[in-house]
């Protein structure tokens, strides 16, 4: 066990965030705010606006000095594809525990070697997101179909992870065809509203739109509402999933009908200044990496049972015509 050293001081803590559009980030807010109080330590929230290099800009603000004091440690989710080695290494020669959310950090086992802090990371399983996203897909297709699929940045480990698993899940007679945004409502919107002016895309059968996030599945949404009368209803009756879950959105929209399903995953900044806390006031480094498990909303089985029901009752009324 790597003792960290007994701290009397009240703890501060800078969490830095990808943006402040997405509803999963805003909750990483709100959850992080809310730990802050449980625990009785200080933090100070930061937005890198979907930006790698302001992200680090940022970070290198805070560990240098150039703020008004050092914080105990730093809670960050990557912006983009990279963990900021050098940043990393930078904050804890300067004392500064260093946690990653969302990513995995293959450089975390040397520095808590070689460095006197809590070095660590915390994901949502992003691989069991993607396998139970692609179940889900079985589930709504079981005579399979072509889904129009969201993904995440092409440089975000999670969108690679959830791309992943859904594949290894999905059965073969499902063919997806791929669009990327940013994790945000807006740039979900701007893809599909542009694949949606292609000639292709009219000759294109989708039978379900799945995204990768909440928000995205939203934007798709609103893209779909805005076309032409006659193919908006038949696009607006195809099956909508997302991922997140959040109560107040994704869950939400879920019991409203606005997405047919999608999967929690919990915040977890919160459950990062729980584990910060305990290594400083203890002195005992906390697990390299901490993952947690995602859920299907509904289960898998309601899925299945509902569209077991749907399919029976297309099949009476074409038998009483």
């Amino acid at each position: 066990m790597i003792r960290i050293g007994w701290v009397m001081k009240k703890l501060s803590f800078l969490v830095s965030l990808t943006n402040d559009d997405n509803d999963y980030q805003q909750e990483q807010a709100a959850a992080a705010e809310k730990a802050a109080r449980r625990l009785g330590v200080d933090i100070q929230i930061i937005h890198a606006n979907n930006d790698a290099v302001a992200q680090s800009q940022q970070l290198l603000h805070f560990i240098q000095g150039s703020a008004s004091a050092p914080p105990d440690a730093i809670v960050f989710e990557p912006a983009g594809g990279t963990g900021f080695p050098q940043v990393a290494r930078a904050a804890a020669a300067a004392d500064i525990g260093w946690v990653v959310l969302n990513y995995e950090a293959d450089y975390l086992a040397k520095l808590r070697l070689t460095y006197n802090v809590p070095v660590f990371s915390i994901s949502s399983d992003h691989e069991e997101i993607g396998r139970i996203q692609g179940k889900q897909f079985a589930a709504l297709l079981p005579q399979g179909g072509s889904v129009l699929y969201l993904e995440g940045p092409a440089n975000s480990s999670a969108a690679k992870e959830r791309t992943a698993g859904m594949t290894r899940t999905k059965p073969a007679n499902i063919q997806v065809k791929t669009i990327r945004a940013n994790w945000t409502e807006q740039s979900a919107y701007r893809a599909v509203s542009s694949w949606l002016r292609l000639s292709t895309s009219q000759e294109t059968r989708i039978d379900l739109v799945g995204a990768q996030d909440d928000s995205m599945a939203a934007g798709a949404r609103k893209a779909f509402a805005e076309i032409a009368e006659g193919e908006r209803e038949r696009w607006l009756k195809i099956p909508f999933t997302g991922c997140d879950g959040l109560p107040k959105t994704g869950q939400a929209w879920v019991r409203s009908g606005l997405l047919t399903a999608t999967i929690y995953v919990r915040p977890n900044t919160d459950l990062a200044l729980e584990m910060l806390t305990e290594a400083i006031r203890t002195g005992v480094q906390a697990p390299e990496r901490t993952l947690t498990a995602p859920e299907s909303v509904p289960s898998l089985q309601e899925l299945m049972t509902r569209t077991a029901k749907a399919d029976s009752g297309k099949l009476y009324r074409s038998a009483s015509v």
